[in-house]
């Protein structure tokens, strides 16, 4: 028996009274030992199915994770509640690595987060060797399929952990996979036997009502929905440009609206995603960058501007709506531009092979790496400098290395913040002499003794904008007065990263000798399309949304929601005689006096007419009446 029971713990540290369902059911079937697969949907409390049974253990849990700001999240949650976590991923220094794992083994630790490309390092082997293992949690564990839509080859070597610690239970956790996916992971993750549980909580959501709007005026309709369903809200859309547009379209009609994406600086965003998060601003216009780890409960309305072209990746977004199980929207807007535009970014995400071969001759170039070098070193890296330096579409770059990290050469992670560290190398007389030579850098250096009293024993981790402040100079000026002080030998300084990072797996090949398997590359070629004419059937099939949706994750039995738009009937507008007539005639006469887009047409009308004029339109396209040329519509039949 263990000292606690899983729920003393959840109380303990989380402050719940009680599991949600089958959180207890899950956490039951690890602390038996047994390799457990959880399938939850978003909001669905994946990561207590992993802290605590590793909590009721002793010993350290191992967490693998893709997404670094998800890592830096769960870590800095768990260390509120007291429970001491560590986090190693791409662009950290060597020191830091090592101090973290030599914790990891003696320091009393109960988590450490790891990228899956980490448990490549010979370091990191050694040292997990060494420790107690009492779980390994594969979180993301979608990512281990070649059939599912975020294929990871890091993750396959998760499965080389079993050798190391073979008595160690695994519990993989995902919040959306196909059936072929779910029994994917199990095999990938060598899972024993009889000795092993899926654990599936269905993929209904019975307080979220998901609609597809068919919309011209997009911009227009969203402004409607988000007067119309009050508080907080996510507008997700394609690309970082309309982030900032929207936004200020929303601010202009009083909607309390701000963007994110990206590019935007980590600080930057954290104070935005913060004052989103505390209600100060009601809607989050961004892209997919923007989500992940993020447990708002009370967020009530969720839009796609654009169709994503996956089913997978529109459920998780849609998903973050109404967390709380209170009513709650998803809606899509569509219009046949989103299907043109799917269709045309298939072009950009699959090169030719000869392209991606040139990214990669052109990434070596740029990193300044030989031949034969640049195994498991890690860059920063800004794309949109690369393709402008070698005239590449930046799109394209950024599938081609997609494909490279698919061959297992690369890895390109998301923006990562490590702040700046810093030591003093030399003794107390020597600092003293230098800062009586140097009086513009003894301010600086009397405000770090001052800051940070263990800068002569250890690194230190500098707050550069709060010193700055301190100083009352621009952080700019500030970091060179640094890398001047580095040059002079009297300080030890590893600047702040906030880049993307490239890392290579592999040493830098000849061109020659880059083989890409195109047998292979065709399959996850045509496993996109299908996902795409998936998304595009979603978008366009008049049936219940929620049991399409379940459907594709295979739960072929769901009741209909009886909240979407096409269980109320939305899309359907019954047009009698009369009214036809009537709409016929006016659209008519506006056609015959000029062309107009859909939205002008639509517009021209009352508002509740909306659904029936679009019905009249349809009809009158289809029987040749009007034609479309480009955006607009005329008449073309008498």
């Amino acid at each position: 028996m263990h000292a606690l029971e899983p729920v003393d713990i959840l109380q303990q540290y989380w402050g719940f009274e009680g599991f949600r369902a089958l959180q207890e059911e899950i956490i039951r079937s690890v602390l038996a030992g047994k390799d457990t697969l959880a399938l939850l949907p978003t909001g669905g409390g994946k990561s207590i199915c992993f802290q605590v049974p590793a909590m009721a253990m002793e010993g350290i849990a191992i967490v693998v994770s893709p997404l670094i700001a998800l890592m830096k999240d769960q870590v800095a949650n768990l260390r509120k509640r007291k429970i001491r976590a560590e986090a190693i991923f791409s662009g950290m220094s060597f020191r830091d690595i090592d101090r973290i794992l030599d914790n990891c083994v003696y320091g009393g630790v109960k988590f450490l987060y790891l990228s899956p490309e980490r448990l490549q390092s010979e370091l990191v082997i050694e040292r997990i060797k060494k420790m107690k293992v009492n779980l390994v949690a594969v979180d993301e564990a979608h990512c281990i399929s070649q059939w599912g839509y975020d294929f990871r080859p890091p993750y396959l070597k998760i499965v080389d952990l079993r050798a190391l610690i073979p008595d160690t239970p695994v519990i993989a956790l995902t919040a959306t996979a196909t059936a072929e996916v779910v029994k994917d992971i199990q095999e990938k993750l060598a899972f024993r036997g009889t000795a092993q549980q899926v654990y599936q909580k269905s993929f209904v959501r019975s307080n979220l009502s998901y609609s597809v709007l068919q919309e011209e005026n997009k911009y227009g309709k969203l402004a409607q929905i988000l007067t119309n369903v009050r508080g907080s809200a996510v507008v997700y859309v394609r690309n970082r440009r309309k982030t900032k547009e929207i936004a200020h379209y929303l601010a202009k009609r009083k909607i309390s609206a701000d963007y994110y994406h990206a590019g935007i600086p980590t600080a930057t965003r954290d104070l935005k995603q913060e004052a989103w998060t505390e209600n100060r601003t009601r809607v989050m216009v961004s892209t997919n960058a923007f989500g992940m780890g993020i447990d708002k409960p009370d967020v009530r309305a969720v839009v796609h501007m654009d169709l994503p072209d996956n089913l997978e990746a529109y459920f998780q977004e849609a998903g973050r709506a109404g967390r709380d199980g209170q009513k709650a929207y998803a809606v899509l807007l569509y219009n046949q531009q989103d299907k043109q535009q799917l269709e045309r970014n298939y072009e950009l995400a699959f090169p030719e092979i000869s392209e991606i071969k040139q990214t990669y001759q052109a990434l070596g170039s740029y990193l300044q790496l030989a031949i034969g070098g640049g195994e498991g070193q890690s860059f920063d890296f800004d794309i949109i400098d690369f393709a402008q330096k070698f005239q590449f579409h930046p799109v394209k770059v950024f599938n081609s290395l997609k494909a490279l990290e698919q061959v297992g050469l690369i890895i390109l992670t998301e923006a990562v913040f490590i702040p700046a560290s810093l030591r003093i190398k030399v003794n107390k007389d020597t600092l003293y002499d230098f800062q009586l030579r140097h009086p513009k850098l003894d301010k600086v250096l009397k405000v770090i003794l001052r800051s940070y009293q263990g800068a002569f024993k250890d690194y230190v981790k500098l707050r550069e904008s709060q010193l700055a402040r301190s100083l009352s100079i621009p952080k700019t000026e500030l970091q060179r007065a640094l890398l001047l002080l580095r040059k002079e030998g009297i300080v030890d300084y590893v600047p702040q990263k906030e880049n993307p990072q490239i890392i290579f797996l592999h040493e830098r090949l000849p061109i020659e000798d880059l083989l890409i398997d195109q047998q292979l590359y065709h399959f996850r070629k045509n496993r996109y399309v299908e996902r795409v004419n998936k998304a595009i059937s979603y978008a366009e099939t008049v049936r219940c949304r929620q049991q399409q949706l379940v459907g594709y994750f295979g739960e072929e039995d769901s009741e209909k929601c009886g909240i979407c738009d096409v269980c109320l009937g939305r899309h359907k507008a019954e047009v009698n005689k009369d009214e036809f007539e009537r709409y016929k005639t006016k659209i008519h006469r506006l056609l015959k006096r000029e062309e107009l887009s859909l939205g002008e047409i639509v517009d021209s009308f009352t508002s509740r007419h909306e659904n029936k004029v679009l019905q009249v339109m349809e009809y009158l396209v289809d029987e040749g009446f009007v034609e479309k040329e480009g955006e607009s519509f005329k008449w073309s039949k008498e």
